[in-house]
C-alpha cells in the first residue's frame, strides 16, 4: 500500500513540474517552454549564408494594399531590381500599381488576383525574389510556398504569428537554401544606424540593457486594413503581437545570435479598456484579448536585459522607445534624439566644452557632431538618396536598397530567417506568459544551438 501511495505521489510532483498544456508548450520546472522540432537529415543552417549574385532581381509583388504600393515605387528607383509580377485578393488595386510602374516609365508588369494568384506568381520561372506584403496570417504560407518554387523570399512583419509558424520559416529556408527576410524597416532608421555604428566602435562601453516600442495609436487607420484583419487579430489574441520595429533594433546591438542568445522573458498587460470600445464600436463583441499596454522583459544568455513594449490604442504619442544604456554612455531616441556620456568617451568631439557630464544630455552641437562622425557607412553611401525616394523618412529605401544590393552581389542579407524567427515569436511567447500569471518563457533558439557561431553583427560591404 506504501509502495502505491509512493508511486502516486511521485507521479504527481513530475506531472506538477513538467505539465503539457495542450498549446506546443509545457511548464517545467514553472518556467514555459516550447516545443522545438529536430531538423531534417543534413539540414544546414543559414548563417551568413550567400546566394550565388543576381545581376538583376526579377521581383513579384504579393499585397498591394497598404504597404506594398510604395514597395512597388521604391523598386523602381533602385538599380538591378525590376518589377516582373504584381498580385492582390483586389484586381483593382493592383491596376494601381500598374499606374506606378508607367508614371515612372517602366515596363507593365503581370498582373494576378483572387484568391490563389499568388501561388500562380511563386509558380513563374523568371522572378528570383517574392516581396509579401499581405495580412499577419497569410505571411507564413506564401513565404514557405515561394521558397519552395525556388524564391528568395522578403515578408513583411511580423513575419509569423506562432512559434510553430517561425520553426516552418526556419526549416524552409534552411531546407532549400533560399533567403527569408523580415521587412523590418525601422533597423535602418538613420538614428539606429548610427547608435549601432556607436556602439559597434565601443563608444557606449558595454551595452547592458536596450529598450524598444511600438507604441502607436491606431485610431485613425483602423478602417484601412482589408476586412478589419489587424482589429480582428488583436480582438483574439493577448501579448505582444507586433514587437519587431522596437525589438529588432536591440537585438541587432546585443549581437543576438550572433555571439548572444535571447534566454526568456516575463510579460504582463493592462486589461483592454479603449481597445474594447474600439473593437464594440466596429465589431459589435463584448471581449477584446489584447491589453491596452503590454510589457515584456527578456534576459540574454550574456546577461543583458531588453524592455519592449506595445500600445496601439490610447491617446500618446508616437514612439519606438529605443533607448541603449552602457557602461560609458547612453542613447534615447524619443521623444528628442539624445546622448549622454562619461566626457572622457567623446573627448575629441567636444573638446570645447568643459562641463559635460553623464547626469545630463550633451548639448544639441554635440550630439550633431556625434551623429556626422558616427554616421553608419550605409547611411553614407545611400543617404540622400533614401531621403529623395522616402519611405517613413528614407529608411524604407535603405531596407530596399540593401536587400536588393546583397542579393546582386552575392553577399549575406543584413538580416536573416533566424532574425525574423527570434523578433516574429514574442507575439505567442508574451501570449504564454500572460495566460500563465506572468510565468517566464523560455525563448527557443531558432539557430539549434549555432547562436555563437558568429561573432558579432557584421553587415556586408
Amino acid at each position: 500500500m506504501f509502495r502505491k501511495s509512493f508511486l502516486f505521489f511521485a507521479c504527481a510532483v513530475l506531472l506538477s513540474a513538467c505539465c503539457s498544456s495542450g498549446d506546443g508548450y509545457r511548464i517545467k520546472d514553472g518556467v514555459i517552454v516550447f516545443d522545438e522540432p529536430a531538423p531534417a537529415n543534413g539540414q544546414e543552417d543559414m548563417l551568413l549564408f550567400a546566394a550565388d549574385p543576381i545581376d538583376t532581381v526579377r521581383t513579384g509583388f504579393i499585397g498591394l494594399g497598404m504597404r506594398g504600393p510604395d514597395a512597388v515605387r521604391r523598386f523602381t528607383y533602385i538599380d538591378g531590381a525590376k518589377v516582373v509580377a504584381l498580385c492582390d485578393l483586389e484586381a483593382d488595386r493592383v491596376a494601381k500599381s500598374q499606374e506606378i510602374l508607367a508614371g515612372r516609365g517602366k515596363p507593365a508588369a503581370a498582373e494576378y488576383s483572387g484568391e490563389d494568384g499568388w501561388k500562380q506568381l511563386c509558380e513563374r520561372d523568371d522572378i528570383d525574389l517574392v516581396y509579401i506584403c499581405t495580412n499577419w496570417q497569410t505571411h507564413v504560407d506564401m513565404a514557405v510556398y515561394a521558397m519552395e518554387c525556388g524564391k528568395h523570399v522578403a515578408v513583411e512583419v511580423p513575419a509569423a504569428m506562432s512559434v510553430a509558424e517561425c520553426w516552418r520559416l526556419v526549416d524552409t529556408s534552411e531546407r532549400t537554401r533560399k533567403h527569408c527576410m523580415m521587412l523590418e524597416n525601422c533597423v535602418y532608421d538613420f538614428f539606429e544606424l548610427t547608435c549601432l555604428n556607436m556602439a559597434q566602435q565601443g563608444l557606449f562601453g558595454e551595452v547592458l540593457h536596450a529598450e524598444g516600442a511600438y507604441i502607436h495609436n491606431l485610431e485613425p487607420f483602423w478602417d484601412y486594413y482589408h476586412d478589419n484583419w489587424r482589429l480582428d487579430f488583436n480582438q483574439k489574441h493577448s501579448g505582444d503581437v507586433y514587437a519587431t520595429h522596437g525589438f529588432g533594433p536591440d537585438c541587432q546591438v546585443l549581437n543576438i545570435h550572433r555571439g548572444d542568445k535571447l534566454e526568456y522573458l516575463v510579460s504582463m498587460d493592462t486589461k483592454s479598456v479603449v481597445g474594447l470600445e474600439v473593437a464594440k464600436e466596429k465589431m459589435g463583441v463584448d471581449t477584446f484579448a489584447n491589453g491596452d499596454q503590454t510589457s515584456t522583459l527578456v534576459k540574454t544568455r550574456n546577461g543583458k536585459t531588453i524592455l519592449v513594449q506595445h500600445n496601439v490604442y490610447t491617446p500618446r504619442p508616437y514612439d519606438r522607445m529605443y533607448q541603449l544604456v552602457g557602461t560609458k554612455g547612453f542613447a534615447d531616441k524619443y521623444p528628442n534624439s539624445a546622448f549622454a556620456f562619461e566626457p572622457d568617451q567623446i573627448a575629441d568631439a567636444a573638446a570645447e566644452y568643459d562641463n559635460l557630464s553623464s547626469h545630463s544630455y550633451v548639448p544639441r552641437e554635440v550630439r550633431d557632431s556625434l551623429m556626422a562622425k558616427y554616421k553608419h557607412p550605409i547611411a553614407k553611401e545611400i543617404e540622400e538618396k533614401a531621403r529623395e525616394v522616402g519611405g517613413h523618412g528614407g529608411m524604407d529605401f535603405i531596407m530596399d536598397y540593401r536587400l536588393v544590393w546583397c542579393l546582386r552581389n552575392g553577399k549575406p542579407l543584413d538580416m536573416d530567417v533566424y532574425d525574423a524567427a527570434e523578433w516574429s515569436c514574442l507575439g505567442e511567447l508574451t501570449a504564454a506568459s500572460i495566460a500563465n500569471g506572468s510565468k517566464p518563457v523560455k525563448i527557443p533558439d531558432f539557430t539549434r544551438g549555432r547562436w555563437n557561431k558568429v561573432n558579432g553583427l557584421k553587415l556586408a560591404e
